[in-house]
C-alpha cells in the first residue's frame, strides 16, 4: 500500500541521513524515526490542502471570468472609438514594442479590436483573437491563436492560415527585382507576425503570456503610456546592471559629451 512505501522510504531516508552524517565528520546525529514520521503525516496533510486550495481558486476564478466577460465586452465596443488604439497599445509596450517591424506597424493600424479567452476550466489554456479592418496585407478578417496545456502537461500552439496577398508576406525576407519597377517589397523576415505563425512552444509562449496577463486586463494603461516611464523604467534595470566602475566610465564619457 502507499502507507507502507512511505513508512519503508522514510526508513530509508533516516538510514541514508544516519550513514551520511558518520561519513562526513565521525558523529551522526540520530535521527528519530518516529518524529520523522509524523511530520511525513503532517506534510501530507498540508500537501493536501493545498491540491484543495488550488481547485477552489480555479472555481473562484471560473465564476469571475464569467461576471468580467460582459465587461470585457462593453470595454470592446468603446475602445473601437479610439483608431488605432491597438496598434499604440503594442507600440507602448516595453516588451511587445520592440520587436515590431515599420511594416507591423502598419499592418497593426488595421487592427480593431483584440479578445483574450480562457478556456473554461482555465488550466487548459487560451486563445487571442485579432480582428482586423480590411487592409492591403491579407485577407483575413480575423487572426486566432490558441495556446494549450495538453494531460501530460506540455504546452502547444496553433493558429490560423494567414492569407497573404502577393508580395505582402512579413514573414519572408524579400528583395526588389531589378527587373521589375515596382518589384518586390523589401521586408527584414523578422516580425510579430513571425511569432504569430510559430507554433513550437515547448518552453511556453512569452508573447502570448504578455498579451493575456500584461496588456489585456488593462490595455488603457500602455495606451496612455509615455516613452519617458519606459525610459525611467529601463535605466533603472541598466543601472543595475552596471558595476561602480563601469559606471564611473559611462558618466565622464557623458561629461565629455
Amino acid at each position: 500500500t502507499f502507507e507502507g512505501f512511505s513508512i519503508m522510504a522514510t526508513d530509508n531516508k533516516v538510514a541514508k541521513m544516519n550513514n551520511q552524517a558518520a561519513a562526513g565528520d565521525g558523529v551522526a546525529d540520530e535521527v528519530n524515526p518516529d518524529v520523522i514520521e509524523k511530520i511525513d503525516e503532517v506534510q501530507n496533510t498540508i500537501d493536501q490542502l493545498n491540491e484543495e486550495a488550488s481547485e477552489e481558486i480555479l472555481k473562484v476564478e471560473q465564476k469571475f471570468n464569467k461576471q468580467r466577460q460582459p465587461l470585457f465586452d462593453k470595454r470592446t465596443e468603446v475602445i473601437k472609438q479610439l483608431p488605432r488604439f491597438w496598434l499604440k497599445t503594442f507600440v507602448n509596450h516595453p516588451q511587445l514594442g520592440g520587436v515590431l517591424s515599420e511594416q507591423d506597424e502598419q499592418i497593426l493600424e488595421n487592427l480593431t479590436s483584440l479578445e483574450v479567452q480562457e478556456y473554461e476550466d482555465i488550466k487548459s489554456g487560451y486563445k487571442i483573437t485579432f480582428h482586423f479592418s480590411p487592409n492591403q496585407w491579407f485577407k483575413n478578417a480575423c487572426l486566432v491563436k490558441e495556446f494549450h496545456i495538453t494531460e501530460t502537461g506540455e504546452p502547444s500552439s496553433s493558429c490560423v492560415d494567414i492569407q497573404w496577398y502577393p508580395n505582402k508576406d512579413v514573414t519572408k525576407k524579400k528583395t526588389k527585382s531589378a527587373g521589375n519597377k515596382r518589384g518586390a517589397e523589401d521586408f527584414e523576415g523578422d516580425s510579430f507576425f513571425t511569432w504569430f505563425n510559430n507554433t513550437n512552444v515547448t518552453m511556453g509562449d512569452e508573447f502570448g503570456e504578455v498579451i493575456k496577463d500584461d496588456i489585456w486586463p488593462n490595455p488603457c494603461q500602455f495606451y496612455l503610456a509615455t516613452d519617458e516611464e519606459f525610459d525611467e523604467d529601463y535605466d533603472e534595470i541598466d543601472d543595475e546592471g552596471v558595476d561602480e566602475g563601469e559606471q564611473d566610465d559611462l558618466n565622464e564619457d557623458g561629461d565629455d559629451d
